[in-house]
């Protein structure tokens, strides 16, 4: 092998021939060629492999869940369902166990005191609460704006509509608990908190209505009972929820809802100085009478899909029994049952 060839005592390098280049060449480009193989190839395979694992993990999961993720104790549930229609508070009070409603009470017992004497926490100290006015006292305890306006006392079907569900009752509550899904629940708590200072005489369980069909076009016994004890000054109480879409004066403009003067009788979805009802409620028909306005007041969507009120309803029937006794007292056409068509008489345009 020949010595390279020396200039100045360094060894010269001759650059490589033509051929040396163009192999060289040839093998770089195949070298990247490689890799970018190598990297397509990985890219293919990561991709399938995220494809299988998903085919795998989610086989079983095409359809949404028969049960949505965990129960809540407490907590009503969102989904759809009938559920049975409750007793009425009478009538759930009448076979309450305070020792039970105290069992209950301990998930209260993070925010409030039932003792006498006791101080407030988070929430009011709830010594003698039952039959107590709403919103006051409780050693200046303050209570939310929302919950002020609700007035009235802590009666009976008050604190039930209250422990069902706070923030239904009292939009702006403090109070961060979700409410008491189960009936007896509530009654047995109920029953517990009058034990602790209030003492009141439980109220008397409604007769149940005499057998045979209703009338036709009279309002379902249930409506009928409680409106034979509706009480016009509570009812005017629990419409306050309503003012701020709805007027209930002689001759009060329309809001974002009608003006409900003369309501209670008068045709469904119609005058009312032209307000634009929606379509699905112009298809219900018929005249606002006390089992029409009950099934509203429940669940306005679940009468009419479509309309355009907003408010999810009252959930006690007492206090739906009230509010209709107040509208009907505001230039309304109903005779209303014993002591509610006394208590509620229409009043005179």
């Amino acid at each position: 092998m020949r010595d390279a060839p020396l200039r100045g005592g360094v060894p010269v390098t001759r650059a490589p021939s033509g051929r040396q280049e163009l192999f060289f060449g040839a093998f770089m480009q195949d070298r990247n060629n490689t890799i970018a193989g190598w990297a397509l190839f990985s890219g293919i395979v990561a991709l399938g492999l995220g494809s299988l694992s998903a085919h795998y993990f989610l086989a079983d999961k095409q359809e949404r869940p028969e049960k949505m993720g965990y129960e809540i104790e407490g907590v009503v549930s969102s989904e759809g369902g009938g559920a049975a229609a409750e007793e009425g508070i009478e009538a759930r009070l009448a076979k309450a166990d305070p020792a039970k409603g105290e069992a209950v009470f301990k998930k209260c017992q993070s925010c409030h005191t039932a003792n006498q004497g006791g101080a407030n926490g988070i929430g009011p100290n709830l010594w003698a609460t039952v039959g107590e006015a709403v919103a006051q006292g409780k050693g200046g305890f303050a209570f939310s704006d929302d919950l002020k306006k609700h007035g009235g006392k802590w009666d009976w079907a008050t604190l039930d509509t209250w422990l069902k569900n706070p923030k239904a009752m009292a939009a702006g509550t403090k109070m961060t608990f979700a409410g008491l899904s189960d009936p007896m629940d509530r009654a047995n708590v109920i029953a517990y908190l009058n034990k602790q200072g209030s003492n009141l005489p439980l109220p008397a369980v409604p007769a149940a209505p005499a057998g045979g069909a209703a009338a036709a076009g009279a309002a379902p016994a249930g409506i009928d009972a409680a409106l034979a004890s509706a009480d016009v000054k509570k009812g005017e109480q629990s419409f306050k929820k309503c003012q701020s879409c709805h007027t209930v004066n002689s001759g009060g403009a329309n809001g974002i809802g009608p003006n409900l003067f003369g309501i209670a009788g008068d045709k469904v979805a119609e005058g009312r100085g032209g307000f634009a009802f929606s379509d699905d409620l112009k298809k219900v028909g018929g005249t606002w009478d006390a089992a029409k306005l009950d099934t509203w007041l429940k669940g306005p969507k679940a009468m009419a899909a479509g309309t355009k009120m907003t408010f999810a309803g009252l959930t006690d029937q007492q206090e739906r029994a009230n509010v209709i006794a107040y509208l009907n007292s505001q230039g309304g056409k109903l005779t209303l049952p014993a002591a509610g068509a006394a208590a509620a008489a229409p009043a005179k345009k």
